[in-house]
């Protein structure tokens, strides 16, 4: 019996460190080749070059393909540091109120790990609906797109935001620095490459996202 099925604040010692099952694209399509340019790319070292939009590129596929890295490299961050975040730890996510416009319409206050739970899952549900996302060769991605995969990057920007704001003792002790540093510095040097995060979304962070920026000029 694996261990997936539990809720990551019941088991702390779970097997598979994510937080939400990990979104996996399909090997052998074009966006696993883009992900694998991507990747490919990031281990030149030159950030600011690996986010670009390789030549000949359809632009929504390639927000898509980071997108969902994006996701599935938060989902392992926060994994990493879920037993510490509890409702005694954390019981609110700061000024943010959760609605996703679907099932909650009205902003609710409502503590971190719940309001994470919340936006993972939506986050989610978005990356795997075919007409949001579609991985099928030669379907299109919808005319909303654009502004769908906005509002999971301001989103998903939250979580580090909370990482940092509030856990980062514990990732410095879990020696995880290194790797939410580099992590949080491509998704911001992605989200700055297409302008796709309004620069008062990203305030919370703003001084780490400034000495980020620094050293690559």
């Amino acid at each position: 019996m694996g261990k997936g099925w539990h809720h990551p604040s019941v088991n702390g010692s779970r097997s598979s460190k994510t937080f939400k099952p990990k979104k996996n694209i399909p090997e052998g399509s074009h966006q696993y080749e883009l992900l694998k340019h991507a990747e490919a790319t990031l281990g030149s070292g030159n950030l600011r070059q690996a986010v670009m939009l390789p030549e000949g590129e359809d632009l929504n596929e390639w927000i898509a393909v980071n997108t969902v890295d994006f996701f599935n490299q938060i989902n392992m961050l926060y994994g990493t540091i879920t037993e510490f975040c509890t409702e005694a730890s954390c019981p609110v996510m700061y000024e943010y109120h959760w609605a996703d416009g679907t099932n909650i319409k009205k902003p609710i206050k409502c503590s971190a790990p719940k309001y994470i739970d919340y936006l993972m899952t939506w986050v989610q549900d978005q990356l795997d609906d075919e007409t949001l996302f579609p991985s099928k060769i030669g379907v299109p991605f919808p005319k909303n797109f654009m502004s769908v995969a906005k509002t999971i990057l301001k989103r998903l920007f939250r979580v580090y935001a909370h990482i940092y704001h509030q856990h980062f003792d514990s990732v410095m002790r879990l020696q995880e620095e290194a790797h939410l540093n580099t992590s949080f510095k491509h998704f911001i040097f992605f989200v700055q490459e297409f302008n796709l995060i309004d620069r008062r979304e990203l305030a919370p962070l703003q001084e780490l996202i400034e000495k980020l920026g620094s050293k690559d000029r």
